[in-house]
């Protein structure tokens, strides 16, 4: 009895522990992302950002948000090419899953969207977890090859503030060696994994590798990877539709620039909707190419908004028509990763 006490005592103090750090995390990230919303707006006429507003070319904002929206059906075909090994997915399920998991991650803390992506994708395919969980890995080391090679093209295009250029380079340096440990996981033999590590390896990660095996011998994985390069590039046009929307005279270069910092500048932990972050990182761009004022930081929060709140309002309505409860789905998703822990 007093050993079955001292465990549970032992489990509350570890999962009081964990909550202790999510509120410190979420607190500090929302601290930061307030402290760089008010560098922006500091000094700024909002009467005369409004004016701008209504002086926008607003074909070229209908333009932007179809792009910004269509841009992630490319994300569903992806996802779709690397399960076709291991089952034929409906396409409508994958779009439909990538789209409710951008609502989450937009408008939830942390970013559950990841999660409750694969996890609703695998409830409503009917495919192992472990599946719809290695397949995403793949495409996040996928999106950040893609990512690294625009990277060092923008390097080549302008300069650039040297806190994203230190991180670009440390993000850069974790993703090789991600990719390394992922290829080698795939293609080498199952126990070779334990010998090069020194590692005994849970359960459920010995089941990720398994299926990222699986995925990783078939010819679809490089098709999904010429996938990810068009991904990548198609969120340059909504920041180039919206340049010309807002009526900015910067040469397209920019724009480049501009996505690929701010998918960069999105990897690290911030508020919901990287709000705060996406506007500093924004004007930063602009600063250095030599653009200030007030039209400056009326186009950081128009360029947020083009990006973001359209990938919320398709996420609702598509939770809308699936009757999806999106909290119970979360604790769903957050209750099945856990178990997947304790198994292992």
């Amino acid at each position: 009895m007093i050993v079955g006490r001292d465990v549970r005592e032992t489990a509350a103090s570890v999962e009081r522990t964990k909550r202790l750090r999510a509120w410190i995390i979420l607190i500090l990230t929302n601290l930061i992302s307030l402290a760089c919303m008010i560098s922006v707006l500091k000094g700024a006429d909002l009467h005369q950002i409004w004016e701008q507003v209504q002086h926008m070319q607003w074909h070229w904002v209908t333009f932007a948000v179809i792009c910004d929206v269509a841009l992630y059906l490319l994300h569903g075909w992806r996802w779709k090419l690397l399960l076709k090994p291991v089952a034929r997915v409906p396409y409508a399920q994958t779009v439909e899953a990538v789209y409710v998991g951008l609502f989450a991650s937009e408008v939830f803390p942390f970013r559950p969207g990841e999660l409750i992506r694969c996890f609703l994708l695998a409830k409503s395919a009917r495919l192992p977890l472990s599946v719809s969980f290695a397949s995403a890995v793949i495409e996040r080391i996928f999106d950040g090859v893609w990512l690294m090679i625009g990277f060092f093209i923008a390097l080549h295009m302008g300069r650039m503030p040297g806190i994203l250029l230190k991180g670009g380079y440390f993000i850069g340096i974790l993703l090789i060696v991600a990719a390394i440990v992922l290829a080698y996981a795939m293609y080498a033999k199952k126990q070779s994994l334990g010998l090069v590590f020194g590692i005994s390896w849970p359960r459920w990660f010995d089941t990720l590798i398994e299926d990222l095996r699986l995925i990783g011998h078939s010819r679809y994985l490089y098709f999904s990877f010429l996938v990810s390069g068009a991904y990548l590039l198609a969120q340059f046009l909504p920041i180039w539709a919206t340049v010309h929307a807002y009526q900015l005279r910067i040469p397209w270069t920019a724009s480049f620039v501009m996505a690929v910092l701010l998918r960069l500048s999105s990897i690290v932990p911030q508020a919901p909707g990287n709000l705060g972050s996406f506007q500093w990182v924004t004007v930063q761009i602009l600063h250095i190419l030599g653009i200030y004022g007030d039209h400056v930081k009326g186009f950081s929060l128009i360029l947020w908004a083009v990006i973001t709140l359209p990938l919320i309002l398709v996420g609702l309505f598509a939770i809308a028509m699936e009757g999806i409860n999106l909290t119970h789905l979360r604790r769903e998703a957050a209750s099945a990763a856990q178990r997947r822990n304790e198994r292992g």
